[in-house]
């Protein structure tokens, strides 16, 4: 409607995959482990582990997450985090609690929020690395033979 002549960006563009919740750890769910990859991940279970993701972290009001680092490109709390959290942006809900140091470029609370530990600015965040994941190859995974059967 107010578009400029020539602006082909799209009135509903949809989220890059790193901005969006693509797979969710669901209420009833303990998982112990070490959690690293791309895109968005909600937790409304129970984990106990590091995090390392590139993308969006969301810790659900059920989401109970104990690690001793977590990084991702933004945290959105609204349950209970216990651990230090490295991201460009955080925002910790209402009912959210984090016991833990955050380290970030962009932060955000809503009244009600709770937070006990530090919290350092910086004008850029650098995350780690990933690990790299081996990706199978089209030889180790034949799909188009069947199986033999052996004679008795």
């Amino acid at each position: 409607m107010f578009r400029r002549r020539g602006d082909t960006t799209s009135l509903t563009a949809q989220p890059s995959p790193t901005e969006r919740v693509t797979s969710v750890l669901g209420t009833g769910i303990v998982w112990k482990g070490k959690l690293s990859g791309s895109g968005g991940l909600r937790i409304e279970g129970t984990f106990e582990g590091d995090i390392n993701l590139r993308g969006l972290l969301v810790v659900g009001e059920t989401g109970r997450v104990t690690s001793e680092t977590i990084q991702a490109n933004t945290v959105v709390i609204a349950g209970a985090v216990r651990g230090n959290i490295t991201a460009e942006k955080i925002e910790i809900r209402a009912t959210g609690r984090v016991w833990g140091d955050v380290v970030t470029a962009a932060f955000a609370t809503e009244e009600g929020a709770f937070l006990r530990g530090q919290i350092t600015m910086e004008e850029k965040v650098e995350l780690g690395s990933l690990p790299e994941v081996p990706v199978p190859s089209d030889a180790d995974t034949p799909l188009d033979e069947p199986p033999v059967a052996e004679d008795q």
